[in-house]
């Protein structure tokens, strides 16, 4: 297919999956395999107020469309690029007295898309909306309950002059949502703030040990330098070298869980068995539950106690962040920390969660040493487990450098931060809003290195100074979520 920037892909049957996409040419870590641009896309119900309609970026200050009164935009030039995607749902929000779900408000931009353009091939598409998958008839009772109840509402929203659609069709877009809706995440790529439809990227397959990985990408709107505007879009890029005639892979869940869990969640949420080779052969399972090998082993029963404990604590770490009780969250790890240590292998899963939760909410707490330890503990872990390339390592390897740099420890900091930021220029390449902010810390550690390396006590002198005056920002507020997955389920 050679359609609008596509020429490097092509779609192909692919035995026992369905579509798939294979490569036209070679590509080598890093390489954007292609970028494409929203079908169509909302910002989440719950942030809609605080988040650009058009480029997902969060602002502080929005300019509010003065008709709907709904519709939130960076500035002039978002509102612009907006209103053709915003026009019809800004008479059909006053109409309908107020906005509609996120779900209800992405089938109407779809279904007004297709009122303007048809349901064919649209420019840049390998496929059509028409042809993508919609999983209805694999739907559970209760999801086709929500199916029927979106349905009804999309009804209810849906003006009387713009073209109607049969109950079927209506079915099949919501069925295409909920299984191919791919999260957006703000500019900083920490928070998931919207859904959006990509045709070309519904037809990349599953792996849980994929050759390619997805970015998000709100592309540059700033009105000033209109000549450099880009488009909001994602980005497929090559994680490792892909030949001619290869088979593109992503991964739709974190590969952090054990095959068989992995394999529950993509059929509870996809609707398919994965048969990966890492699924197949269980690759990695048993680094993820190690235990302590040596003299004193631990018995089976022991370990089965451990994990139990494990499991329940992360429960009541969860409610206990939902409160916001940090401290509370602390006091679980550690405790939890005590009974795991001495059974659990260092790269075992439930040890590398509460490293992870205990080294972020320690760093928000700026307790900062022992964050740094508990940091340094995961990404050891992390190394062993993820595939070198993977963006989820990447952010980790970065927030483990920074907890470093605040604890004081400018070696190991700035080794972190060169590690993280040879990952992301990977991942998400050299002009993601992240890997920027990389590139700053990366330059000022090797600056303090230098310094510290020619006179620890002028170093020292100087980091207190700096510190009054800090660039290098204080930990954010620790989020419930991991960072976003790919596609977006509708919980």
């Amino acid at each position: 297919m050679t359609k609008g920037g596509m020429e490097t892909v092509e779609v192909f049957t692919s035995e026992g999956k369905g579509r798939g996409l294979k490569a036209q040419k070679e590509f080598l870590p890093g390489d954007v395999i292609f970028a494409e641009p929203a079908y169509a896309a909302v910002v989440f119900d719950s942030l809609t107020h605080v988040i650009c309609h058009t480029c997902f970026k969060r602002q502080e200050r929005l300019h509010r469309c003065g008709q709907c009164k709904f519709a939130y935009y960076c500035d002039r030039t978002c509102q612009r690029e907006a209103w053709l995607n915003h026009k019809n749902e800004c008479s059909a929000i006053k109409r309908h007295g107020k906005a509609p779900t996120e779900n209800i408000r992405l089938a109407a931009r779809i279904m007004w898309k297709i009122e303007r353009e048809g349901s064919g091939l649209s420019e840049g598409c390998l496929v059509s909306i028409d042809d993508l998958q919609n999983h209805v008839d694999s739907f559970s009772d209760e999801e086709k309950k929500e199916l029927r109840a979106d349905v009804e509402n999309f009804l209810e929203f849906w003006p009387p002059q713009s073209q109607q659609f049969g109950i079927q069709f209506i079915s099949h877009i919501f069925g295409v949502i909920n299984c191919n809706g791919f999260t957006l995440s703000d500019q900083r790529g920490l928070q998931a703030v919207g859904v959006g439809i990509f045709p070309n990227l519904c037809q990349a397959n599953h792996d849980c040990w994929p050759n390619c990985t997805v970015i998000f990408n709100n592309g540059n709107h700033e009105a000033v330098r209109s000549m450099f505007h880009t488009q909001m879009r994602i980005e497929l890029r090559a994680l490792s070298k892909i030949s001619p005639g290869d088979e593109l892979t992503v991964s739709y869940v974190d590969f952090l869980n054990v095959s068989e869990e992995r394999r529950k969640q993509l059929k509870k949420q996809y609707y398919f068995d994965c048969a990966c080779e890492h699924c197949k052969k269980q690759i990695k399972d048993d680094l993820m539950l190690a235990v302590k090998e040596g003299e004193s082993k631990p018995s089976a029963e022991t370990v089965k106690e451990v994990i139990q404990f494990s499991k329940d604590t992360l429960e009541k770490i969860n409610k206990a962040r939902m409160e916001g009780l940090y401290h509370e969250v602390v006091k679980l790890c550690r405790e939890c920390l005590k009974k795991q240590e001495p059974v659990l292998g260092d790269t075992n899963i439930y040890l590398l969660r509460i490293f992870s939760i205990a080294s972020e909410v320690l760093s928000y707490l700026q307790m900062f040493e022992e964050a740094a330890d508990y940091a340094k503990k995961m990404v050891d872990g992390y190394l062993k487990i993820y595939h070198p390339n993977n963006a989820q390592l990447g952010m980790a390897v970065m927030r483990a450098g920074v907890t470093h740099w605040h604890a004081g420890l400018i070696e190991a900091g700035h080794s972190l931060i060169c590690k993280a930021y040879a990952i992301l220029l990977i991942t998400h390449g050299p002009s993601h809003p992240i890997t920027k902010d990389l590139e700053v810390m990366r330059v000022q550690t090797e600056m303090e290195l230098r310094m510290f390396q020619q006179n620890e006590f002028m170093y020292y002198k100087m980091r207190e100074a700096a510190l009054k005056n800090q660039k290098i920002h204080v930990m954010p507020e620790p989020s419930n979520e991991t960072s976003p997955s790919l596609f977006h389920k509708k919980e």
